[in-house]
């Protein structure tokens, strides 16, 4: 089930740069990482009960970076937070719905991810992400 919205993912050519603007205003950076099989670095922002999430490419391959040529630096994705991973992707593949992995990855944090095509929301690329505790959880329950 959807609790609320985690996060939103912002494309950026350098961390290092972005990062100013929001410091600027007050916020900081909480934790920056590596997220390998996506070729990205994210640095995530707190800001109020939900955060921004910076995506800077570690490759040229990148889907940020194909993101950032065709369109330059922006908002890139909305992140829904979910308790229950698993049965929202069934949900969705069998309402129809294009979903981008054959199933859920891990993402930044740990968090299991499955992203949904813009295609299927109405133009905005939407992840939703479940926190890796609450994954361990929910195993654990099931018999």
């Amino acid at each position: 089930m959807i609790r609320g919205v985690d996060h939103l993912g912002i494309a950026v050519r350098s961390i290092a740069e972005s990062r100013v603007f929001y410091e600027a205003l007050g916020l900081a950076v909480e934790a920056i990482e590596e997220v390998p099989g996506d070729q990205v670095r994210v640095a995530m922002i707190p800001c109020g009960a939900m955060r921004l999430e910076l995506l800077e490419p570690t490759s040229g391959e990148s889907p940020i970076a194909r993101f950032l040529e065709r369109r330059g630096p922006g908002l890139h994705h909305l992140c829904l937070a979910t308790d229950d991973l698993g049965a929202d992707d069934a949900r969705l593949r069998e309402a129809g719905y294009q979903v981008l992995r054959p199933e859920p990855s891990r993402g930044a944090g740990g968090c299991w991810i499955q992203f949904v095509h813009p295609k299927s929301t109405g133009g905005v690329l939407v992840e939703l992400s479940q926190p890796a505790a609450a994954a361990r959880e929910e195993a654990r329950a099931e018999p």
